[in-house]
């Protein structure tokens, strides 16, 4: 008999598609659900593994994305409103039906992923919408697992890709001073703890922030990433004010550069915080940024990043 699979929606995501090779190497069923679905490139016939089309926004599509799971984890994000898709209707109300669908389905877990700082009581909409969207969760499915990591890297992604490309300025404009703290988590260990959340026995606990080994100034992510890069520039510190008026300003741009949301973000520390789960308590041991920038950027005499 076939194993009952775990559905990943956002499953050909940044985050999704490790994802879904951590949960195959672990001997699950994966069922690959996005709006447009595709086997991964290592995928070989025979695998127990399913692409699926499923909107998040319809109904019908995840329902059918759900019939037969054992677990379900929701991935899918969106950084950046349009016309045809809001963080409202992305983090609150397509979680929520998620989650309310997959309750009804008799579905065991339900993993839904956030991010650290997650409140509804932020000034960033986007932030609001993940608080908004995680008791939309706990709501309709209260055993759910809530995980937030901290901003995330790897190979491709797009923290350190456009960091790299500030590191092209003759002057790095800063946020403030640059005195944000974050605490980067590689995407491949926030892949293996959703992974592990999704084995055979429960967890107790329903909320886990994920971090990496370091706590570190934005100035000083900045400047690891032109170390790495061989690239000395100077830190250029702007006040706040003006990154919210030029956020303003890039507003009626189709895909615009920078956004308030953004701002607000940058202007607040990413770390995890005291009380919740950790990778620690999934015995993993976080990669470091700095161990990591090798695999992540292109080394200077390779193809510029």
């Amino acid at each position: 008999m076939a194993k009952a699979p775990i559905t990943v929606f956002g499953g050909t995501g940044f985050l999704g598609s490790r994802l879904v090779r951590e949960l195959y190497d672990a001997g699950h069923a994966v069922r690959v659900a996005s709006r447009r679905p595709a086997l991964p490139e290592w995928a070989e016939p025979g695998d127990p593994l399913e692409p699926v089309k499923a909107d998040i926004h319809c109904e019908a599509e995840v329902g059918r994305a759900l019939e037969g799971s054992r677990g379900v984890v929701n991935a899918v994000s969106l950084y950046v409103e349009s016309r045809h898709s809001s963080f409202d209707e992305v983090h609150v109300q397509g979680a929520g039906r998620l989650a309310r669908l997959a309750r009804a389905e008799g579905i065991e877990t339900f993993i839904q992923l956030s991010g650290i700082g997650a409140s509804d009581a932020s000034r960033s909409r986007y932030v609001r919408a993940r608080g908004r969207g995680e008791a939309a969760v706990l709501d309709a499915f209260p055993k759910a697992v809530i995980v937030r990591p901290s901003v995330m890297f790897g190979p491709g992604d797009a923290f350190l890709t456009r960091l790299a490309g500030l590191t092209r300025l003759p002057v790095i404009p800063l946020f403030g001073h640059g005195e944000t703290r974050l605490q980067p988590v590689h995407v491949l260990d926030v892949a293996r703890a959703i992974a592990r959340l999704s084995g055979a026995s429960p967890t107790e606990r329903r909320l886990f922030e994920l971090g990496g080994p370091d706590i570190l100034r934005y100035r000083d992510v900045l400047e690891l990433v032109m170390a790495h890069l061989e690239r000395d520039r100077a830190l250029l510190p702007v006040p706040l004010p003006l990154w919210h008026f030029a956020a303003l300003l890039a507003a009626p741009l189709p895909g615009p550069p920078l956004t308030r949301d953004q701002v607000i973000l940058l202007a607040a520390d990413n770390t995890v915080s005291e009380g919740v789960g950790t990778l620690a308590d999934l015995d993993i041991l976080p990669r470091s940024l700095r161990d990591a920038l090798p695999e992540c950027l292109p080394a200077p005499g390779q193809a510029s990043p």
